[in-house]
């Protein structure tokens, strides 16, 4: 196997470099590696879009976006996306050992392989187009052997042949299915024309003379290019263009299949990321149609979904990755269209930067500082500390206890350390031990043999030690076991060997035991309810989960992972304005991050618009507020033997002041709000320092 970067990975470690969250960008080489100084970078179409709509279309936030994902990852993967791009530059230096297929030092290269496992550094970016999903910038990367790569052509325009490149072996695909099955109706469905006119182009030179092409573009290109404009940039290549809301799936297809007086499509090319799109193609394909999605993101399994509740027999085509030959084809391609190019640059040049609503841009541009490892999503410095500590303690196999309040994500803390553990693809069994029978705890721990009670199964049955042999064992809300039962752990735990309840032979198992409680379990120690000798056996090592309200800047990507997941199960894309994300950032959540799922459900149900904003949130945090303050003041009472009333009562009114003072942001209106005078009000303020 070629050499690919693996000792780059910093973390999470038995990771390959495209999956991996950082890699190790230093500049000196290695074995087998080469370092090429940048030119430009192609970003991949959902990629560019989500930087530039969540910095406003501002150059200068654009850059600085870029540049910070670069510092933080060790390479240019946008962590909102997952997607990167490929790059143009000049080779600097190659290890004596490494063979890239007679190239050499100062011969200009194109990387067709993904940068996404590519370790970067960006010194500085010198210009953002547009048009193309381009940036120029100097610095540079490390190709390994594995990376594909070609000459950069002297006689063709770098943009579009890197636009044809990025969409990689797509247009291979479509190619020889093409030539193959020879549709005659074909729709091409999107809102890049540079895409748009690569595949046109590509169906043309694969086509009969009688097929016809038709363009479904999203209305709000209109913006910039008319219909006529258009059918010159893409004379004869495309038939009919119809401008139409792929937002809205139904109108659209009625207007387009009035168009085309009844007639259904014998194949759909769907370029388009608008969640609305695939439902256009799958509607307008006929049974027994072939419908092309050129990137498994662009809503396949949607149209699927979709396909199946129109009842229709449809060929799926989920086009994406390198193909062979692709290098050759695209120049070729570009080659061929550069009249056509030529006109659309000229109409490109006019193009206004896209504009979003200042609410939703700001709302997205605080979540891209987000990282992700796996399913664990946070912003903060305090749960990257924690995810340092995780993976660090995932390396030892050794046992472990987590602690954190109710709701805070203990079990995402186990999920990441078993992922990274050398026991990840083993079983990781999860237990709530408080919903354990007393009388049956032991036979569930460690199972029974046939005839053992009345009412055992008849061939007897595992227990938990046995179904997670070689693995992890997850016991949550460990300090409910009753005393016996803890004894009887310790002694497992001690000898890893037991014997089945009614059983004569004994168990040998080589577990890993994690285990969570919502209360330190050194409390219940010196509370007498927890053995002390399985505390010190548990407790090699210690990850305390911070809750919610010390971790703030989590609420924001967390909100926006949760609004995404119910935009995906409902088929409804919402989203929170940036006031309402400040809203849910300022709230306490003495439920923790479970508190916070729900109320974004909560959210997202009760809401008819798509834009979830501040006035929304404030409603139903406010309805809720004197529950969940009751709920704090129980857990305070809780953990302590006695109560302070004084500071108990002036920390109630501290909350209910501040609420006030966010919720109506004048003293005067905060005072008539909790019915006081405003004076009263003003002093509070001042003794709080609020």
């Amino acid at each position: 196997m070629k050499y690919f970067g693996l000792n780059r990975v910093i973390e999470p470690i038995g990771t390959i470099p495209p999956t991996a969250w950082k890699l190790d960008n230093s500049r000196e080489l290695r074995a087998k590696e080469m370092r090429v100084s940048i030119e430009v970078i192609k970003l991949e179409g959902d990629n560019f879009n989500q930087i530039c709509s969540a910095c406003e279309y501002n150059d200068a936030h654009i850059k600085e976006r870029l540049l910070k994902i670069v510092n933080k990852r060790g390479k240019l993967q946008n962590p909102y996306t997952e997607s990167s791009g490929i790059l143009c530059g000049v080779i600097e230096e190659m290890s004596p050992d490494c063979d890239f297929g007679g190239f050499k030092v100062g011969d200009e290269i194109i990387s067709l392989t993904s940068i996404a496992g590519l370790p970067m550094y960006i010194e500085s970016v010198d210009f953002v187009d547009y048009n193309y999903g381009e940036i120029w910038c100097r610095g540079y990367a490390v190709l390994f052997e594995s990376t594909q790569i070609a000459p950069k052509p002297k006689d063709v325009d770098i943009k579009p042949l890197l636009c044809a490149l990025d969409e990689e072996g797509s247009l291979l695909d479509i190619r020889d299915v093409f030539a193959e099955k020879k549709p005659s109706k074909v729709a091409i469905i999107g809102s890049n024309l540079i895409e748009m006119l690569l595949y046109a182009k590509m169906i043309n030179d694969y086509r009969d003379s009688n097929v016809e092409i038709i363009a479904a573009v999203d209305f709000n290109m209109a913006a910039y290019i008319k219909k006529p404009d258009f059918m010159k940039v893409f004379d004869s290549l495309v038939d009919r263009v119809y401008f139409t809301d792929l937002t809205r799936p139904m109108d659209a297809f009625e207007f387009i299949f009035e168009g085309e007086k009844g007639e259904a499509m014998d194949a759909i090319i769907n370029i388009e990321d608008i969640q609305g799109a695939e439902s256009v193609g799958a509607m307008l394909v006929r049974n027994k149609g072939f419908l092309f999605h050129t990137g498994v993101k662009r809503n396949y399994f949607q149209s699927l979904i979709a396909i199946d509740c129109l009842g229709k027999e449809v060929t799926n085509y989920a086009l994406d990755g390198y193909a062979e030959g692709v290098y050759g084809f695209a120049i070729e391609l570009i080659k061929d269209l550069e009249e056509n190019l030529n006109l659309l640059n000229i109409i490109l040049s006019h193009r206004p930067k896209k504009k979003m609503r200042q609410n939703v841009a700001g709302s997205m541009g605080k979540i891209l500082d987000a990282q992700r490892i796996e399913d664990f999503i946070f912003m903060s410095p305090e749960t990257a500390e924690l995810v340092d500590t995780v993976l660090n303690v995932a390396k030892y196999d050794c046992n472990v206890i987590i602690q954190g309040e109710t709701g805070v994500g203990k079990e995402k803390v186990l999920q990441l350390l078993h992922n990274n553990s050398p026991r990840r693809g083993k079983p990781c069994i999860k237990i709530n031990c408080a919903t354990i029978q007393e009388n049956l705890a032991e036979s569930e721990f460690f199972g029974y043999e046939k005839g053992s009670f009345t009412g055992a199964q008849s061939g007897g049955k595992e227990g938990y030690f046995e179904m997670a042999n070689n693995g992890t064992l997850f016991l949550d809300e460990i300090g409910s076991l009753p005393l016996a039962m803890q004894s009887k752990l310790l002694r497992v735990l001690q000898e890893n060997s037991f014997y089945r309840v009614g059983g004569t032979e004994q168990k040998n198992v080589n577990v890993r035991v994690i285990c969570a409680n919502n209360v330190p379990l050194k409390k219940l120690v010196e509370e007498g309810r927890f053995r002390e000798d399985l505390y010190y056996r548990l407790n090699i090592c210690m990850i305390d989960v911070p809750p919610l309200r010390r971790r703030k800047e989590d609420v924001v990507c967390l909100a926006d992972f949760f609004i995404k997941k119910y935009s995906k199960k409902y088929g409804i894309d919402k989203q929170f304005s940036l006031e309402a994300l400040t809203r849910l950032e300022e709230y306490h959540w003495p439920g923790n991050v479970r508190e916070l799922e729900n109320t974004v459900h909560r959210l997202y149900i009760s809401e008819k618009d798509l834009i979830i904003d501040e006035a929304s949130v404030e409603r139903l945090l406010g309805d809720s507020m004197y529950e969940n303050m009751v709920l704090d003041m129980k857990k305070e009472i809780g953990r302590q033997p006695t109560v302070d009333f004084t500071k108990i009562m002036e920390e109630q009114e501290r909350r209910l002041i501040a609420y006030a003072l966010k919720k109506e942001k004048t003293t005067r209106k905060a005072a008539d709000f909790l019915n006081i005078p405003q004076a009263t009000l003003a002093r509070k303020k001042l003794k709080y320092n609020l």
